[in-house]
C-alpha cells in the first residue's frame, strides 16, 4: 500500500513537470507563432554577409536579394535551398582545410529563413534594417583604376558549336605594373561558359603572328613539333566562369603585367537558341605600393585520359613538383559535366601527406575558388596531388552521352581535369627558380 501511494506521488509529480515543461515548449511555439523573424530585423543582414554578392543587378544570382520587395517571391525556394544546402554553395568537405570565403550557413541561419518563409515572409519594421551594403555597380573588386573592352563585339549564333575564340589587346603598359585586382566579366553571361585573361609576356612566342584586336581560333599544335623554351610563361591573370570570383589579392601580394605584356582573352560561347552579342570587359585595380610578394596561379593537369563509355567512377591524377620554397594560398578544381569529385593533398620531401581540399560532389554549373584561411609553406621537392573521378554513366544527368569514350576537350561535351592553385614568394624571385624544365616549356608554348 506504501509503494502504490509512493508510485502515485511520483506519477503525480511527474505528471506535473511534464505540463509545465509542455507549458514551456507551448509558450516558446506561441512566442514564435505571433513573433516570426522578419525581413528587415532577421534575414536582410544573413543576405547581407552570405547572398547580395552574387543576388544582385548584373551578378550571377537569377533574382536580387537587396530589398524586400525583389527578395519576397522567392521565400518558398529560399527556404528549400537552405534546408538542402543547395545555396549558398559551397562544396567543400568540412573536414578538410579551413577558408576564408567559405560561405556555409549556421543551422540557426537556416532555421531564420525557414521560419520566415512559414510565416508567409513578413517584412517587418523598414527601421530595423541594417545600412545597405554599399556595392560597387558592375564590379566585384569596387572602382577599377584600368578597364579594358574587347575592342570588337563577337556575335554568337543561335546555335552549332563555337570554337574557342582569342584576341590579343595590348596592355599599353610601359613600365611594370602590378596588380592587386582582378575581375574579367562577360556583357552577356547567358552565353559564355568561361574567360580566361592570359598575360603574355614581351619576349613570349605564344600567338606571335596573330593580330590584336581581331577574334582568332587557336592553331592546333603539331604534335612533331618541339616546345619552344626561350619565353617566360604566359601567365593567368584571372578567369570567369559561373561561381568563380574576381582575383582579389591580400595586402602586399599582387600579380605582375611586365612592360610591354599584351592581354589576350579566351572566350568560350556557348549558343543558347538565341542569336546573342558579348564584348567583355577586364578591370584592374594596382596595388598603391611596391608588394612583398608575387601570386602566380598555376595547375596540376592530364591530359591523357580516355573515360570508358558508362563508367561511374574513372579516375584521373595530376601532380605538379615546386622546385624552390612558396607558400600555397589557394585552390580551383575544374571539370565538366562528367567531374564527380575532385582532391587535393600535399606529399612533402619527408614523404608526409595532408588532404588540404575534398570536394566530393563536384558541380560544375558552380565553379569555386577556395582561398586557404592560412597559406601553407612548401619546401622544394613538395608537390601538389590531384585526383579526380568522372562519371560517365547514364545516372548522371549532366552527362552528354554515356555511350561516348571521353578525352580531353575544350568543349563542354569532352572534358577537363585541372587542378588550378595560387602560388606566393617574394616578389624578386624569377619564375624559373618555380617552375620544373617541362612546366616552363609547356606553359611557354601555348
Amino acid at each position: 500500500m506504501v509503494k502504490l501511494m509512493i508510485s502515485t506521488e511520483f506519477d503525480t509529480l511527474l505528471s506535473a513537470a511534464f505540463r509545465v515543461a509542455l507549458g514551456f515548449v507551448s509558450a516558446a511555439f506561441l512566442a514564435q507563432a505571433q513573433n516570426p523573424p522578419s525581413f528587415a530585423k532577421d534575414v536582410l543582414p544573413i543576405l547581407q554577409r552570405e547572398c547580395q554578392g552574387c543576388h544582385r543587378p548584373g551578378e550571377a544570382g537569377p533574382f536580387s536579394m537587396l530589398t524586400y520587395e525583389s527578395t519576397r517571391p522567392w521565400a518558398a525556394a529560399m527556404k528549400e535551398a537552405v534546408k538542402t544546402r543547395k545555396m549558398p554553395p559551397w562544396f567543400a568537405d568540412a573536414r578538410y582545410g579551413k577558408f576564408t570565403n567559405g560561405r556555409v550557413l549556421s543551422d540557426a541561419e537556416i532555421k531564420t529563413i525557414s521560419d520566415w518563409a512559414d510565416a508567409k515572409a513578413p517584412e517587418g519594421d523598414p527601421k530595423d534594417s541594417p545600412p545597405p551594403v554599399e556595392w560597387t555597380e558592375g564590379w566585384q573588386i569596387g572602382p577599377p583604376d584600368k578597364i579594358y573592352q574587347l575592342p570588337i563585339p563577337f556575335d554568337v549564333p543561335a546555335s552549332g558549336v563555337v570554337d574557342y575564340q582569342h584576341i590579343i589587346v595590348q596592355s599599353g603598359f610601359t613600365r611594370d605594373m602590378w596588380v592587386q585586382a582582378a575581375e574579367v566579366r562577360p556583357t552577356d553571361r547567358a552565353v559564355v561558359h568561361h574567360i580566361i585573361a592570359f598575360i603574355r609576356e614581351p619576349k613570349s612566342n605564344w600567338f606571335r603572328g596573330e593580330p590584336a584586336g581581331q577574334f582568332f581560333i587557336a592553331p592546333q599544335a603539331k604534335t612533331k613539333e618541339q616546345p619552344d623554351t626561350s619565353a617566360l610563361p604566359s601567365d593567368f591573370l584571372v578567369g570567369y566562369a559561373p561561381g568563380q570570383p574576381a582575383e582579389i589579392l591580400a595586402p602586399g601580394q599582387a600579380k605582375l603585367i611586365k612592360a610591354g605584356s599584351d592581354i589576350v582573352f579566351q572566350v568560350h560561347y556557348t549558343p543558347n537558341g538565341h542569336a546573342r552579342r558579348d564584348q567583355t570587359r577586364l578591370g584592374i585595380v594596382f596595388a598603391k605600393e611596391a608588394p612583398k610578394q608575387r601570386v602566380l596561379t598555376l595547375s596540376a593537369t592530364n591530359g591523357t585520359f580516355l573515360i570508358p563509355p558508362g563508367d561511374p567512377n574513372y579516375r584521373v591524377d595530376a601532380s605538379f613538383e615546386v622546385m624552390t620554397q612558396v607558400s600555397l594560398s589557394g585552390l580551383h578544381p575544374h571539370m565538366h559535366g562528367r567531374g564527380k569529385d575532385f582532391l587535393y593533398k600535399l606529399t612533402y620531401p619527408s614523404g608526409q601527406t595532408e588532404t588540404i581540399l575534398s570536394v566530393p560532389h563536384y558541380n560544375w554549373h558552380w565553379q569555386n575558388w577556395y582561398t586557404l584561411e592560412k597559406p601553407i609553406v612548401l619546401p622544394k621537392g613538395a608537390k601538389i596531388e590531384c585526383t579526380a573521378h568522372f562519371d560517365n554513366s547514364p545516372n548522371n544527368p549532366d552527362n552528354a552521352d554515356p555511350k561516348r569514350a571521353v578525352p580531353w576537350g575544350e568543349q563542354s561535351w569532352d572534358e577537363m581535369m585541372v587542378g588550378f592553385f595560387n602560388l606566393v614568394f617574394p616578389a624578386d624571385m624569377p619564375v624559373e627558380k618555380i617552375l620544373p624544365p617541362k612546366n616552363i616549356a609547356g606553359i611557354a608554348s601555348r
